[in-house]
């Protein structure tokens, strides 16, 4: 049978079918290699876990929670917060220093396990440098300096007059030894040149009652925590420690701003894997981190933390963990502070 007018093109449209597989291939595979490479582990299973060296409910542990699903969700493959708590952040961290360096096991630091704690104890139960390897910065949120209501002393500039004039007889409050709202009140001390007699709390709680009792006249503590103390007028806050004043609170000063100019003290968290880790995984994790702490539902999850989203390079926050310990090594130096 002859075939009709409609069927005799038939193979010319075979060859244009198969021209244009072929001028698509190549194309498709220069699509496939701008499409970043998963992150490359070993073995079967592919979970990430992210060490938080602190219990359940605090700070470090609910950011930790409000990125871990989403960065999941961009690598494909499972991320679990998993709670190290002890000896002030030490153990988690040391248990992450001592992992493999596969991508699979990383840390939720702290300006307390990577910052002050290795610049108080000697030896120091790690090398934040030399141990890890630096993914990035993830936020920040500032401590600050309250007073008693009814202290008679207005602002800093007058705070450190006082203190100037009966050396070591104000008490400050913190809410631990060797936390960071301690190492604020030493800063102070160590660039205003004061003395004054820390006292440090178990806890912020019990720290906030007694600065409200009047037992004790100033004390440090972190903003978030005391924000509804300072909105209710049963604290007054002098400055926070931050470079930088809080959008929630454009009214509080900064130390710098209220007297003591270079001050600075960021509470901060930070994500880090074991030293030796694949710089392919290392900048895979950092890209998709900064992607999700760019996202307007996690920006918002942070403010509700009092914490601000960072997000830098893996250089940035290697260089920003060499300067924190020099300058907590200092003051530990200068202010004779150790922690055993």
């Amino acid at each position: 049978m002859t075939p009709t007018i409609l069927e005799r093109p038939a193979p010319r449209r075979r060859l244009a079918a198969a021209a244009v597989v072929a001028l698509l291939a190549p194309m498709a595979c220069i699509a496939q290699a701008l499409v970043p490479a998963p992150v490359v582990m070993q073995g079967g299973d592919k979970t990430i876990r992210i060490v938080v060296p602190y219990p359940p409910g605090g700070t470090t542990d609910l950011l930790a929670r409000a990125i871990a699903p989403r960065l999941g969700e961009r690598l494909g493959q499972a991320v679990v917060v998993e709670n190290k708590a002890g000896a002030g952040g030490v153990i988690g961290a040391q248990q992450v220093a001592k992992a493999a360096p596969d991508g699979r096991t990383l840390v939720f630091a702290s300006i307390a396990s990577h910052g002050i704690i290795p610049a108080l104890q000697n030896p120091p139960p790690y090398d934040p440098v030399v141990d890890f390897t630096p993914i990035t910065l993830v936020a920040s949120t500032p401590n600050v300096l309250l007073a008693n209501a009814e202290l008679p002393t207005r602002d800093v500039r007058e705070l450190i007059a006082m203190a100037r004039a009966e050396p070591g007889k104000i008490n400050f409050g913190s809410t631990s030894h060797g936390g960071s709202p301690h190492m604020s009140g030493e800063l102070l001390e160590s660039m205003a040149d004061i003395k004054m007699q820390h006292v440090p709390y178990k806890g912020g709680a019990p720290m906030l009652i007694d600065l409200m009792g009047g037992q004790i006249p100033i004390a440090f503590d972190n903003l978030p925590s005391s924000m509804v103390y300072i909105k209710a007028g049963k604290v007054r806050a002098l400055a926070v420690t931050t470079s930088k004043r809080w959008p929630g609170a454009p009214e509080i000063p900064t130390m710098a701003e209220a007297g003591v100019p270079g001050y600075e003290v960021d509470a901060w968290f930070g994500l880090l894997a074991p030293a030796g880790t694949p710089r392919a995984v290392i900048d895979e994790l950092n890209r998709n981190v900064i992607a999700v702490l760019k996202t307007p539902e996690v920006e918002k999850l942070f403010f509700e933390q009092g914490a601000l989203p960072v997000g830098n390079t893996p250089e940035e926050f290697g260089a920003f963990i060499r300067a924190e310990l020099a300058k907590w090594s200092k003051v530990a130096k200068t202010n004779n502070i150790t922690l055993k």
